[in-house]
């Protein structure tokens, strides 16, 4: 794929160069790619290209639509197409079409109802729970109500109380 160079040619220099990235960047961005130089003629295929475009849409889709009631914060009523719910302050909704919640440890959920694929809870839940995958308690949470769950972990320390039923397996 790459060729020697001949002594006698000089290195012809880059058409772009790349910004330094800072320790913070998470990903290379589609304008920190480096132009190779080419011979005429010749195409190349960009794997760099092909990775930052793919890092680019993986990040995209782990964001999604999220929603933090920060610390604080009280809300209440109905919540609908949320890829994450993330609880920090306190919360009396009925969740739709979510696909995960994130309760932190100073997180309230009462009196509600959340269907969701997957659930951690490090603060208080109290109501209507149905996790289709994993539901997670941490060593702070405490679930407290009607939960049902594909599968659960529940750290030393974490509560569950209440009426609690595992779901049938998905078979496919």
């Amino acid at each position: 794929m790459f060729l020697a160079r001949k002594e006698a040619e000089p290195a012809p220099p880059p058409t772009k160069t790349a910004p330094p990235l800072s320790s913070s960047a998470a990903a290379p961005s589609a304008a920190s790619i480096v132009d190779l130089p080419r011979k005429s003629g010749e195409t190349v295929t960009s794997a760099a290209a092909t990775q930052a475009s793919r890092i680019a849409a993986d990040a995209a889709l782990t964001e999604g639509k999220r929603l933090i009631v920060g610390e604080g914060i009280s809300l209440s009523g109905e919540i609908t197409a949320c890829d994450r719910l993330v609880v920090e302050g306190s919360v009396k909704v009925t969740l739709n079409q979510t696909r995960a919640i994130e309760i932190a440890e100073s997180g309230r959920f009462t009196e509600g109802k959340a269907e969701v694929e997957e659930a951690e809870i490090s603060g208080v839940y109290e109501g209507e729970l149905t996790v289709r995958k994993r539901l997670l308690i941490r060593h702070t949470g405490k679930v407290k109500g009607t939960v049902r769950f594909g599968e659960i972990e529940i750290e030393k320390g974490g509560v569950l109380s209440g009426t609690v039923s595992m779901l049938e397996p998905v078979k496919g």
